[in-house]
């Protein structure tokens, strides 16, 4: 019955106006921007001369994650969809999200390591984003492929073409934002409050904007999708919490970690999914080659609204809780 269901909605096209990757596109880069201008080069400096709590955080993002993502998938594989899995470790290759900062500082985390995180994580996001989707769709689809549930070997990833998209819509706004900050110190002070508030608003508005054109599919589906992303998103608080604990990290710095951990820039899947030059259009979404991602998107938009939920409600938790 759930994978019967999941099936189906890999068939759904999703209603997105035209221009819609470019739109999310700009808006990323605004927010990453708007999370640079918070960044102190002091203070980061601060965070690398005692690196076991940024090593341990930035390691459970770029490995445990993903690993975990995997483990998920092969436990309830009899129930899932080739693509519902891609979308999960497409969205787990992702780096930190941008919302993460706010949360880490609401939940009296040590929001100095937060940012690092979000820092490092998409300033190499260009690299291990698609090196990540890469290996880990890869491993999965042999194992799809070896039990006939999926006809393509292989996952063809334009590495290129992920490295300039990222680097574009994350890499240029991060260092602009740094510069801007060093530069002009005043200024910073009296706008970076306002791109923090831009960036919660302007993501959830964007989430919502696609959101609303498709409700009746999500509605029709939202109990398969949100028990997957409620299971995916709560092994990624999971795996930042117990790793940060096994690591015996203040519980500041652990507080933070989980955080980050769990939540992932589900905006920069999305935008990689509508981006043409890497899901072609002449393999992806074709019903020719029978290879329809309805799942891959439904599963990263929601990501990016439940992540909000859980976050908030996390960090609410963490707050009502003595250091």
């Amino acid at each position: 019955m759930i994978k019967e269901q999941l099936a189906a909605l890999d068939k759904v096209n999703l209603v997105l106006g035209g221009g819609t990757g470019l739109i999310m596109s700009v808006v990323l880069a605004l927010i990453m921007f708007g999370i640079a201008l918070s960044i102190d080069t002091t203070t980061l400096k601060n965070v690398f001369i005692k690196p076991k709590s940024i090593l341990t955080g930035v390691l459970l993002q770029w490995i445990g994650l993903p690993a975990v993502t995997f483990l998920i998938i092969m436990c309830l594989n009899p129930f899932l969809t080739p693509m519902c899995c891609l979308g999960m470790l497409l969205v787990a290759s992702c780096p930190g999200g941008n919302i993460s900062n706010f949360m880490s500082s609401f939940s009296k985390g040590n929001v100095e390591l937060s940012v690092s995180m979000t820092a490092v994580t998409t300033v190499f996001a260009p690299v291990f984003t698609p090196f990540n989707f890469w290996f880990w769709g890869n491993m999965y689809l042999k194992y799809a492929s070896l039990r006939g549930t999926l006809s393509i070997p292989h996952l063809e990833i334009p590495f290129s073409e992920i490295f300039k998209t990222v680097f574009l819509i994350l890499g240029i706004p991060i260092a602009a934002g740094i510069l801007f900050s060093h530069f002009f110190p005043k200024v910073t002070d009296r706008i970076k409050k306002f791109f923090r508030i831009f960036s919660l608003v302007v993501f959830a508005v964007m989430v919502l904007g696609m959101f609303i054109p498709n409700w009746q599919i999500f509605i029709k589906y939202i109990l398969f999708i949100f028990l997957l992303v409620f299971i995916h998103n709560a092994s990624a608080f999971g795996i930042g919490a117990l790793g940060a604990t096994l690591m015996k990290l203040p519980k500041r710095d652990r507080r933070s970690i989980t955080i980050e951990v769990g939540i992932q820039n589900s905006g920069l899947g999305l935008t990689l999914l509508l981006n043409p030059a890497i899901f072609k259009p002449e393999i992806w979404n074709n019903p020719e080659t029978g290879i329809l991602y309805g799942g891959m998107l439904c599963i990263t938009a929601w990501w990016g609204i439940w992540h909000i939920i859980s976050g908030l409600a996390l960090s609410s938790y963490f707050r009502s809780r003595p250091l």
